[in-house]
């Protein structure tokens, strides 16, 4: 495997709540030695999934860890990534993928990545990505 993952909402919300069904999993598969990267779009969502499921102190936490750079580098969506998503999420109408679903493949195509951390079925519909771990 690449030593370079996107990593997905899903992952994060895992990583920071002991008791999600993936925690562990998560968790094991960070403290192997690789580069990851995420979205500003990304921290958006991570950070207001973890606002209404676990309440305003834990997407405090979860926001400084993601804005501050610890845990991953952040890439930023760019116009170019977003006419580039619109066009993907018309285009997967039967999928049901969220726009920010849409922008993560758009700037992990830009960027020639292949892996997603993530525990959605999402990213693996598309046949462009694989998912982890």
């Amino acid at each position: 495997m690449t030593n370079v993952v996107f990593v997905d909402t899903g992952a994060w919300y895992a990583l920071a709540n002991k008791k999600d069904i993936n925690h562990e999993r998560a968790v094991q598969f960070v403290l192997e030695p690789k580069r990851l990267l995420t979205t500003n779009y990304i921290i958006d969502e991570a950070i207001t999934l973890t606002l209404f499921r676990a309440g305003y102190s834990a997407a405090l936490r979860m926001g400084e860890q993601l804005w501050g750079g610890e845990l991953a580098d952040i890439v930023w969506v760019t116009r170019a990534d977003e006419q580039r998503a619109w066009k993907l999420f018309k285009q997967y109408r039967d999928k049901m993928f969220s726009f920010t679903d849409c922008t993560s493949f758009a700037v992990m195509s830009r960027l020639n990545l292949v892996y997603a951390f993530t525990f959605d079925a999402d990213f693996s519909q598309t046949g462009q990505f694989q998912t982890v771990p």
